[in-house]
């Protein structure tokens, strides 16, 4: 059974900054795409970045040039860092893998407000 594990999340003004780290216990070679969803309150959830092993990076529209998704093989961990952040951003986030099979994983989620 895979599990990743997020870390974070919080509470932060309008324009701050958090950083979201997700750890996953399966072996690193068998994970194709990392990526960051995030679910407000009554919407669907949305993928925010991705990252494939090859290095392929991708955001949505509303969170290019404020967010950057990285991955770190030795510590099997991938980050968002989020900057800029607006009230819009608030949902809670997931971070999420893909396998090579074609299995998705997902963290337990992770908290972020962004309201003064």
């Amino acid at each position: 059974q895979v599990q990743l594990v997020e870390s974070g999340g919080g509470l932060v003004q309008p324009g701050g900054s958090l950083r979201l780290s997700c750890a996953t216990s399966a072996s690193i070679f068998s994970v194709n795409v990392m990526a960051w969803y995030r679910q407000a309150p009554g919407k669907e959830r949305e993928l925010v970045a991705s990252i494939t092993r090859g290095g392929a990076i991708n955001y949505r529209d509303s969170v290019k040039g404020r967010f950057a998704i990285s991955r770190d093989f030795g510590k099997k961990t991938w980050n968002l860092q989020m900057n800029s952040l607006k009230p819009e951003d608030t949902a809670v986030y997931y971070c999420n893998q893909v396998s090579y099979d074609g299995i998705f994983d997902w963290g337990q989620g992770t908290q972020v407000t962004v309201s003064s």
